[in-house]
């Protein structure tokens, strides 16, 4: 299906949540891949695997004592087609990964969860990568149940990825599933 382009590289986005941002508040940033993905040339992103870090402004540490005001979640999504500043739910083809930061404000303790799916696609087998033909990914981000805290908020997805070659069909096949899933 695909022939690796390139060796693995990373690709990152940072989104701040603000101080004060409201409970169900979210921030969007993106990442262009218009220098990646051609329709001409068949190639595509193969996304291996999606890390969410968290870390507050300024110090850029991870005390999450100053995250929210009250215990509560940070969820983050990235997907491949634009979601506004909504959180998409999970059979939705568009979405790549998903993950969320459970804070225990009281005892200033932190867990941090994935989905039931992979946000791992695999070591290096590009058949268990997820393809991208969109020029653009979109990260999500916001609190829910409490409002951020007295800090800033950074949520960076580090995305791991290289560049592939499609055949026509495939890449074909990636596109229609990718905007079948916007309607």
């Amino acid at each position: 299906m695909a022939t690796a382009r390139t060796g693995t590289f990373y690709l990152t986005e940072t989104v701040t949540l603000n101080n004060g941002t409201a409970a169900g508040q979210r921030v969007q940033g993106s990442v262009d891949l218009g220098a990646y993905v051609s329709v001409a040339d068949g190639l595509a992103i193969a996304i291996e695997s999606v890390d969410f870090v968290y870390q507050v402004a300024g110090t850029l540490g991870g005390n999450v004592g100053g995250m929210l005001a009250a215990s509560g979640t940070i969820s983050t999504q990235l997907t491949d087609l634009n979601p506004g500043t909504a959180l998409v739910q999970a059979d939705n083809q568009s979405l790549i990964a998903s993950g969320a930061l459970n804070i225990d404000k009281s005892n200033v303790i932190a867990s941090h969860s994935s989905d039931m799916f992979p946000d791992n696609f695999g070591p290096a087998a590009l058949s268990e990568a997820f393809m991208v033909v969109n020029d653009t990914l979109y990260l999500v981000a916001g609190p829910d149940t409490s409002d951020i805290g007295t800090s800033n908020v950074l949520v960076t997805a580090r995305i791991r990825a290289r560049i592939v070659k499609l055949a026509q069909k495939d890449w074909v096949a990636i596109a229609i599933q990718s905007t079948a899933s916007d309607n």
